[in-house]
């Protein structure tokens, strides 16, 4: 492991070629330790944390331009808070500003504030512009260099992610500090865009320079999930857990990659018990919007796989509650959704989709108001139309936006869980029109990522379904006209389904009666399918 940096004065980044534009040493120290913990994912007790040395940072030097674009810059790039709904933060964004334009500042720190300001805004794509200036000519500004990496992610700008880094990456020589990280950076965006062995390679280096860093562990947890190398996974997971499990920003989110390995394997209680002693835990303390949607990723995952979890929504449902109306990314505002529905809150369900509708209304420069009512809503109104038991609907709704929901931001394995909603919806199709959907949805998912144990139980269960529908036509043909052989009993994961078949297509089940529905925002009047509707 490498030895930790003393931390830069203001010589010190002068001659890196970063100059700051203060006269306080201690005050450029406390940026260096703000940067440095962001970086590693992580509040070091000795710094006394971000907000510690924020906090001092702010006494050492109140008029410290580059100490306010760094500390508005991590509230807002958390996604907890906007400077439409929170004044202080709005205010705090304009101090900013104002302190900038009254004094003399470097272009790269002019750059820094605009950046700052244009993605509070909800222009990101606008902001990464900004940063990318800095970029060209300041290869080495880590600030610059993982604002828009992590802006890139929000975008779902997975190739301008890659690139990003790869154009800095050689600048980039051991002796400056956080160098091994750029290694871990720059194989999130490989891994992203499916250079796997290169991704895999880089992260390796990174480990061999800092085991601690978790960011190159987690690019490798998703490496072998995308490769469906569940017990190479694990292993990995189990063995490096020292090393990342006091990474307090990214622990939860890799006790989570821990946890799909499981839900692969169909072992669920091993992945509840993940659930119960880390990821919650984790949510409550820190309430940051990556552990939100790690818990409510996970929770609607097992549901899907037939899995009760019984009133663990309600544990979340607090702390999404008070974002029901941010809209700052419609990533999370579709996980917040998750949580009201499986608590059953329809007040907060509906106050999530008209406040939504209202902002997609008066967009502005805010690419995620843009963005709402072509790919957000939908996406949102599938999750209620799944919720009410109406899986024909939800194809209707995901299947023309399937290939834009990437628009949303997310990594590749989190935005799986809205392609499981698509399979899931279609298999329990009632439409003729969807017939072979979830037939050609599993052979793209099975030849994408094949041996994947989920993917073949949702073969299975195609084949299991199909069976009945066969039988079901056989009986109606023999002039019996009851009802079908019940289909309600199918899970993914029952032992007794029929193997999978080259046959199958989507099945037709008589999952309930059903009268005219209201499709409009956040209403559905469709009875309950027992087959479909996630259990309690």
């Amino acid at each position: 492991m490498d030895a930790p940096a003393p931390l830069r004065d203001c010589q010190a980044w002068k001659d890196a070629g970063l100059p700051l534009s203060t006269a306080s040493n201690e005050a450029c120290k406390l940026f260096d330790a703000t940067l440095t913990q962001y970086v590693k994912w992580t509040n070091d007790k000795s710094l006394g944390g971000i907000e510690g040395c924020l906090s001092k940072l702010k006494t050492a030097d109140p008029n410290f331009a580059m100490g306010h674009a760094i500390s508005n810059g991590l509230v807002l790039i958390g996604t907890g808070s906007s400077v439409r709904l929170d004044r202080e933060l709005d205010l705090a964004v304009k101090t900013m500003v104002d302190i900038a334009q009254a004094q003399p500042l470097t272009r790269r720190e002019q750059l820094h504030v605009s950046a700052v300001e244009t993605f509070a805004k909800g222009n990101f794509s606008r902001a990464c512009e900004l940063w990318e200036q800095i970029l060209w000519d300041h290869p080495t500004d880590m600030l610059a260099l993982k604002f828009s990496h992590d802006a890139y992610f929000y975008l779902g700008y997975q190739e301008q992610m890659r690139d990003s880094v790869a154009r800095i990456y050689p600048f980039w020589t051991p002796s400056i500090p956080l160098s091994s990280y750029v290694k871990g950076i720059y194989s999130f965006g490989l891994m992203e865009t499916n250079f796997y062995d290169k991704a895999e390679k880089l992260a390796k280096e990174a480990l061999s320079i800092n085991p601690t860093d978790a960011w190159s562990v987690h690019t490798i947890a998703h490496i072998h999930e995308m490769k469906a190398e569940i017990k190479d996974g694990l292993e990995f997971m189990q063995r490096s857990e020292t090393h990342w499990k006091d990474c307090d920003m990214l622990a939860c989110h890799n006790y989570w990659h821990w946890a799909l390995y499981l839900i692969e394997k169909g072992e669920y209680e091993a992945a509840l018990t993940i659930y119960d002693n880390h990821v919650l835990p984790s949510l409550k303390a820190s309430g940051a919007m990556l552990d939100v949607v790690d818990s409510c990723s996970m929770l609607y995952r097992l549901q899907m796989e037939g899995v009760s979890v019984g009133e663990r929504w309600q544990d979340i449902l607090p702390v999404t509650q008070k974002h029901s109306r941010d809209h700052i990314l419609l990533f999370n505002d579709a996980h917040f959704l998750m949580a009201s529905l499986g608590a059953r809150d329809p007040q907060t369900t509906q106050e999530i989709l008209t406040t939504l509708q209202d902002a997609s209304e008066a967009p502005g420069e805010n690419c995620q108001h843009l963005l709402a009512r072509e790919v957000g809503l939908p996406l949102c109104q599938a999750l209620v139309e799944a919720e009410s038991g109406n899986p024909d609907r939800v194809v209707e709704l995901l299947l023309p936006i399937r290939y834009r929901v990437l628009q949303l931001g997310g990594s590749n394995a989190q935005r799986d869980v809205f392609n499981q909603l698509l399979i899931h919806a279609a298999l329990e199709c009632t439409s003729g029109v969807h017939k072979n959907v979830a037939r050609s949805l599993l052979m793209e998912r099975d030849a994408l990522k094949p041996n994947s144990p989920l993917t073949q139980r949702l073969i299975r269960k195609a084949a299991a379904v199909h069976l009945l529908q066969i039988q079901g036509e056989e009986h109606r043909e023999r002039g019996c006209w009851g009802p079908s052989p019940p289909a309600t009993s199918i899970g993914c994961g029952d032992p007794g389904q029929a193997p999978a078949s080259s046959c199958w297509s989507c099945p037709v089940i008589e999952s309930g009666t059903r009268r005219p529905s209201d499709h409009r925002l956040g209403t559905s009047t469709t009875k309950p399918a027992a087959v479909f509707r996630r259990p309690c």
